[in-house]
């Protein structure tokens, strides 16, 4: 039985919906829309190198609108391949976000990348490789601080 306003359909015994699985629940991170495809590219400018902290910023925007952030952040781990539904679900959702990371950067840094295995190896690399370090500025500031007088 097919219920006409939502197009859901029903038990015609008891009148209630069957079970959806959890994976296919659009709050589950695993869940991925039609609309999410290897192509998509979620960033307008591409990673080139310097421009390394908006890109990241920009993408964990996109990732987090996606519901994808916790494969970068390591909130969403490899889960051990006994239950093969959510192992599949984990390759082919990790394997979504390799792509869109992918798509998003130059060609020259992907070649740098390409074999890495988890969205949070490629992403982690991506931090330690371009994130600028800005103690040495750090240091002259708090030296210019120290060197102030008041008048």
């Amino acid at each position: 039985m097919e219920d006409s306003k939502s197009g859901d359909r029903t038990n015609s015994r008891d009148g209630t919906k069957p079970n959806r699985s959890a994976i296919e629940e659009p709050s589950n991170p695993y869940y991925l829309h039609h609309s999410d495809s290897p192509g998509l590219v979620l960033v307008s400018q591409q990673l080139i190198g310097e421009n390394y902290t908006i890109w990241s910023r920009v993408m964990l925007i996109a990732l987090f609108m996606k519901n994808k952030l916790g494969f970068i952040d390591g909130s969403i781990s490899e889960p051990p391949g006994t239950d093969a539904n959510l192992y599949n679900s984990w390759i082919r959702n990790n394997n979504m976000v390799i792509s869109w990371i992918l798509n998003s950067i130059s060609k020259e840094i992907s070649t740098s990348i390409i074999f890495a295995t988890s969205a949070r190896e490629i992403w982690l690399d991506l931090r330690d490789s371009f994130q600028q370090k800005n103690e040495p500025r750090i240091f002259q500031l708090k030296r210019e601080l120290m060197n102030l007088r008041q008048e």
